[in-house]
């Protein structure tokens, strides 16, 4: 079952916190909120993911598409045509299958789950 993440608000609330990252990405231990809810789904079976991004939502997506380069450590070959990297060590979350949507600045909740039914395959999923 999938399950969606709703990161686009503004996090008025921790705006002294907010006003350089969105609030999924604000840290607790070092890991963003986003990371800790994302390992409770997971734990319990859910790894399936789909994030509906808004505000900042490139910092969300940068995260994610450097996790295992910066959690890692790795070799990498420069000056040939193809970029190779090996990673020597995984330390990432495995089986986690994230889809990263842009869903809006300023959309609200259902114009935002509205956006991501094209990634959402059959009739149940979960929201947070």
């Amino acid at each position: 079952m999938k399950v969606v993440i709703l990161c686009g608000g503004l996090g008025i609330r921790l705006r002294e916190e907010t006003e350089f990252r969105p609030k999924p990405m604000v840290e607790i231990g070092g890991k963003p909120i986003l990371w800790h809810i994302m390992k409770i789904y997971a734990h319990y079976g859910f790894k399936d993911f789909i994030l509906c991004l808004g505000y900042k939502g490139e910092m969300i997506k940068e995260y994610f598409y450097s996790y295992e380069i910066l959690s890692n450590d790795f070799t990498i070959e420069l000056g040939s045509r193809k970029r190779h990297i090996e990673i020597h060590s995984n330390r990432s979350e495995e089986g986690w299958r994230i889809t990263l949507a842009d869903t809006g600045d300023k959309a609200l909740k259902g114009a935002r789950l509205k956006r991501i039914g094209k990634y959402i395959d059959g009739d149940q999923f979960m929201v947070t």
